[in-house]
């Protein structure tokens, strides 16, 4: 991998991984129309340590009254109503899918995930069910001519199943497509969350996932010495820096605008690339992933 492939790779990661597009899917793309090697599932899960990076950053205050409440309530009972401690429980009970999916589907997330037409198929599927849950989300918000707004849960009303169930959508995610952002938050609509709720759990469920994930890939690396380290290094910083400014710009657009945007986009760039490898003009496989 060059230096240049890895400053584009690092900018696409940085600025698709908290939109509901896709990071992976735009990784695999970017390379795939610019005759690049596949960057691999080891690159994108390194590289996403830089996005999360800029998760705990953005999310410090929050991330440190959770993770202050829930050590206490270890020791102190009186802790455990605590809506903080409750949250740090509550995060981990939805990392439960991901980390035992996420084992299970190694092979598979690492070979035949990564078919064009799997990510554009998950484009097109995943983009109207984000369209559906967006609708229910503004009837409820504004109501109509002969219903009243409907008012949305928040955070206060998470319990172990929603997390559950918020986790179950967050593993979709490790198809290529599917997008972690758009699938937990899109689940939380359809479960009766407000956009914002939706989303700060969506980012605060994702670190140990991701993090996680990214450890993993990091031991295996230096193991087998598969993954570049300057360029792949270089990229992670790179997705940091442009992943902190999507995250402050996107929990503003979310709290007044609706998601039909990128479920548009998603959907013509899913069908786009179907006809391009249905004509030939774009192979559905990988290339050798670059080392």
């Amino acid at each position: 991998m060059s230096w240049f492939e890895s400053l584009i790779l690092g900018l696409v990661q940085g600025l698709t991984e908290f939109l509901p597009v896709s990071s992976s899917a735009h990784l695999r793309l970017t390379a795939a129309f610019s005759g690049w090697k596949d960057p691999g599932a080891a690159f994108t899960a390194i590289t996403q340590i830089g996005t999360e990076a800029a998760v705990l950053i953005y999310f410090r205050k929050d991330i440190g009254r959770i993770i202050a409440a829930w050590s206490k309530s270890l020791f102190d009972k009186t802790m455990r109503k605590d809506h903080d401690a409750q949250m740090g429980w509550l995060v981990i009970v939805g990392s439960i899918p991901i980390g035992v999916l996420g084992l299970t589907l190694k092979d598979q997330i690492e070979g035949p995930f990564r078919d064009l037409r799997v990510t554009a198929t998950m484009l097109v599927v995943i983009g109207i069910v984000i369209g559906v849950a967006d609708r229910l989300a503004a009837r409820d918000e504004t109501g109509g001519k002969h219903r009243a707004p409907k008012q949305r849960k928040s955070l206060e009303n998470l319990g172990v199943k929603d997390g559950l169930i918020f986790g179950l959508c967050q593993a979709c995610a490790l198809v290529p497509g599917v997008s972690r952002s758009g699938a937990t938050i899109s689940g939380g609509l359809f479960m009766g969350y407000k956009r914002e709720a939706a989303a700060r759990y969506s980012f605060l469920l994702a670190i140990p996932a991701v993090l996680a994930s990214g450890t993993f890939e990091v031991k295996d690396a230096l193991e087998t010495g598969h993954v570049a380290w300057g360029p792949t290094l270089f990229a992670t910083v790179i997705a940091f820096a442009s992943g902190y400014a999507v995250i402050a710009w996107f929990m503003k657009f979310i709290s007044t605008k609706s998601f039909m945007p990128f479920v548009y986009y998603r959907v013509v760039l899913g069908v786009v690339i179907i006809a391009l490898v249905a004509t030939g003009a774009l192979s559905p496989h990988a290339a050798e992933s670059a080392g």
